[in-house]
């Protein structure tokens, strides 16, 4: 595929690995990992697509996700073993504004171990349609294409305290506005400013408990304020077979 130009950049992205041998990064410019220390599979697995509740939907029916920051592509190469597994067809739009973590990521050996030969063609087939530049106006230009149609919004931006546009009142309402109704967003941030805004948009908000040897997460949330007194956690929510459930925000625990 022909990437878009990034000879200009200036910091670096170094890679490395998790504690579960997965492949990350690291950014020097926002002085941050890109997943959880934890292993970035297991990330996008139990904060992004666990929580998504693929349960609630038929075998071959359509599953429209939009992914905000692809990043190196590991959620959605999760999101497209899910739909796999589940006999899911997927619409998938992904909002990028660096190809550089992709590109690193799909010519690493250890990256491309990770996963069977089929979801590494079907990544770089969605890599081919990936909408490059600055997510808000990519977003704002989609908006006739999204509103209201899509089951799963991943929120997986770098956290707000180094990338708060992706993060303001105004930009989360343009992603609520692209829920289905029983849509769900998920993210890794419970900072106290982004449940507001998602709250003030219309999200029915819940949060997943701490993984099992965590205190706190040490990624780019980590920092982010918000956080709940020991011991307190929003339950993991379900979805009753045929329940009608309003849009909501699933937040990983800090």
């Amino acid at each position: 595929m022909n990437w878009p130009d990034c000879s200009g950049a200036e910091e670096p992205l170094k890679p490395y690995r998790c504690k579960d041998g997965s492949f990350s990064l690291w950014s020097e410019e926002y002085g941050q990992a890109f997943h959880s220390n934890r292993g970035a599979i297991q990330e996008a697995q139990d904060t992004f697509v666990a929580p998504a509740g693929l349960e609630r939907l038929a075998p071959g029916s359509t599953l429209r996700v939009l992914e905000l920051c692809v990043g190196t592509g590991t959620n959605t190469a999760v999101v497209l073993e899910a739909c796999q597994q589940r006999q899911l067809q997927l619409q998938w739009w992904g909002l990028e504004l660096d190809p550089q973590p992709l590109q690193l990521a799909l010519a690493d050996q250890r990256f491309q171990q990770q996963w069977p030969n089929s979801i590494l063609q079907a990544l770089q087939e969605r890599a081919a349609t990936i909408h490059w530049g600055d997510a808000r106006q990519t977003l704002r230009a989609l908006q006739s294409q999204l509103a209201g149609r899509c089951d799963l919004v991943i929120h997986d931006a770098f956290s707000p305290g180094v990338c708060p546009q992706l993060w303001s009142q105004e930009f989360l309402g343009l992603v609520s506005q692209c829920l289905a109704p029983r849509g769900r967003l998920t993210t890794y941030c419970s900072a106290a400013a982004v449940r507001q805004s998602l709250l003030a948009h219309g999200l029915q908000l819940a949060g997943l408990k701490p993984h099992a040897g965590s205190a706190r997460h040490q990624w780019s949330g980590g920092g982010s304020g918000g956080q709940r007194r020991s011991g307190q956690h929003w339950p993991r929510p379900t979805l009753r077979s045929g329940a009608a459930r309003p849009r909501s925000a699933l937040l990983d625990e800090l």
